[in-house]
């Protein structure tokens, strides 16, 4: 499925606005540090965790883009530190991310963990002096903190570790437990943001978070659903790999046809989580089609 139109427009912005702030860097960061963290940081992708919050930033009514573009800038930051991490031969061990050699392939392993802790680190710079009220500027972090950290996407990152090594049967109770905190918080986060910095009422932010805890779990589904059935030129990585490494996934755990029917369930959620933000909420119910066509 083509992506829509407004994603790409997002992207692109996203992608303008990352340039300048790399490029503002170049006279007090070292080289080849910045030359690795611009290799993975453009390296492409639909930049959808920055589309989720721009979008629930407009669907609470807000009317100024670039308030929420350095939130915006932050996620995108922490997403790929976990990715360059998530490629290293200690983590999954990958040579592919996005149909280019993974950062530690292109460059050197330390090389690569110091761009992706720079990138960690450059997040929270940024939403630090973004140019909001102070109160707001440190729940976005501190909400941020928690929700890429222990408690969230690096905790669930251990707990997918765990599974690895596990001799025990998976259950989708564990495999819910991982995901929810691999992908789907970070995804909430994008979704909760958006709203506070457009200074939502209770009903708002309520209806953001729900969407974006069906969301997180839409998209992990589609991920694992794409692992056994797309090609590796096709996913930009390489495909197969959670089978072959015995990962705990919504596909390995329930099988494909189960997998894509809980896939539908999570569409059907996250598009009834809209309905309180009425008509604004057009291009959210569109990313939930876009994701859910992604393991079809």
């Amino acid at each position: 499925m083509q992506s829509p139109e407004f994603l790409s427009v997002y992207a692109g912005n996203v992608e303008d606005a990352l340039v300048e702030m790399l490029d503002a860097r170049k006279s007090v960061v070292p080289t080849r540090l910045l030359d690795a963290m611009r290799y993975s940081l453009l390296a492409g992708g639909k930049r959808i965790r920055p589309a989720l919050l721009l979008e629930c930033y407009a669907a609470c009514g807000g009317k100024r883009p670039e308030t929420a573009m350095p939130a915006a800038l932050a996620i995108e930051c922490i997403h790929t530190y976990s990715l360059i991490h998530d490629d290293l031969p200690c983590m999954d061990d990958d040579d592919l991310r996005r149909g280019n050699p993974t950062c530690h392939k292109q460059f050197d392993e330390a090389t690569a963990v110091l761009a992706a802790d720079a990138l960690q680190t450059l997040a929270f710079e940024l939403l630090a002096g973004a140019e909001l009220d102070a109160a707001l500027r440190c729940k976005l972090i501190c909400k941020l903190a928690i929700a890429a950290g222990c408690q969230g996407m690096v905790g669930g990152q251990m707990l997918d570790m765990q599974s690895d090594n596990s001799d025990d049967d998976m259950d989708i109770l564990v495999v819910e437990r991982i995901h929810l905190h691999k992908t789907g918080a970070l995804l909430s986060w994008c979704c909760e943001a958006g709203a506070m910095l457009a200074d939502a009422d209770q009903t708002q932010l309520n209806a953001c978070s729900r969407y974006g805890r069906a969301v997180g779990l839409l998209f992990q589904i589609a991920d694992d659903i794409l692992d056994v059935t797309a090609s590796s030129s096709a996913l930009g990585k390489s495909a197969g790999k959670d089978m072959a490494q015995n990962k705990a996934t919504y596909v390995s755990v329930l099988g494909l046809q189960r997998a894509r029917e809980i896939a539908g369930e999570m569409q059907e959620l996250a598009v009834d989580a809209c309905r309180p933000l009425g008509k604004q909420a057009g291009h959210l119910q569109a990313l939930v089609h876009y994701i859910q066509e992604r393991g079809k």
